[in-house]
């Protein structure tokens, strides 16, 4: 599984804050060159929260070439097929996190 973590380096404080998560898991399908993935991100802003594992969003990507090109082109695969650019980037009540 690939974690890819979003972090805030303090330059004043020089404390590191956990800012979001997203989990991109290899759902063992396809080929040596070509992959089927299952990603998510996670609710909250800080790792208290993110380590709760609650689900934000989810999506696939499917027949990625993992051989040919970078990660960074599935990470934004991933953020994609979520919903989080393009037309969808307008503010939406699950991008709000919620009090428990």
């Amino acid at each position: 599984m690939i974690v890819v973590r979003v972090e805030l380096h303090s330059a004043i404080s020089g404390q590191v804050s956990e800012l979001a998560r997203m989990n991109i898991a290899n759902t063992g399908t396809g080929s040596a060159t070509k992959g089927d993935y299952r990603c998510e991100t996670l609710r909250g802003r800080s790792r208290a929260d993110l380590d709760k594992g609650v689900q934000q969003r989810a999506g696939n990507v499917l027949n990625y070439p993992r051989l040919s090109i970078h990660v960074w082109h599935l990470v934004a695969r991933a953020l994609n097929n979520m919903g989080y650019a393009g037309k969808a980037m307008i503010e939406q009540p699950s991008n709000m996190d919620r009090a428990a």
